[in-house]
């Protein structure tokens, strides 16, 4: 059970929510999530999931190691938050989690109450839509918030007519 949205009340803005990962499709995501939120007023919120299983290792290593990843998500984040304000107008909210990613997200969807749409991007490779969007089919429990999946096929044209 999800907390009660807030993002209709006065004072809140509704958020989307975009998880930045290294998947070419995540950008597609971010993109539509960003004129989804200019088009309503809303706002964006990329997060970073840093697996927590890339850690198990000596004491001393496993801080380099986790220290690098942090520097990683934050470039990774600052490319995708670049891309969205000088395309859109937007700046995105930044979140770095370690840990699993669909833990990760219910996590921040519970503690931010505004965040009422999660937008992924499906993929078309071999191995079929991408690693998030095979978790949210494949799990017994669905997410708590609404969830949209932006097909590969469309052009930026189509997405930008969507949004």
């Amino acid at each position: 059970m999800v907390s009660r949205r807030l993002s209709r009340l006065e004072g809140h803005r509704r958020k989307f929510l975009a998880v930045i990962d290294d998947t070419p499709e995540c950008q597609r995501a971010v993109h539509y999530a960003g004129m989804r939120a200019k088009n309503s007023n809303g706002a964006v919120v990329l997060l970073y999931v840093i697996a927590n299983g890339d850690f198990q290792q000596w004491l001393g290593v496993e801080e380099i190691m986790r220290a690098e990843a942090r520097e990683e998500a934050e470039a990774v984040l600052a490319k995708a938050g670049q891309a969205l304000r000088e395309a859109i107008g937007i700046e995105p909210e930044t979140v770095i989690r370690e840990g699993v990613a669909s833990e990760a997200i219910n996590s921040l969807i519970e503690e931010d109450r505004d965040i009422a749409i999660l937008v992924l991007a499906a993929g078309s490779s071999k191995e079929g839509p991408g690693p998030l969007v095979t978790s949210l089919a494949s799990r017994a429990q669905a997410f708590p918030i609404p969830v949209t999946v932006i097909p590969d096929q469309l052009s930026d044209e189509e997405l930008d007519a969507l949004s």
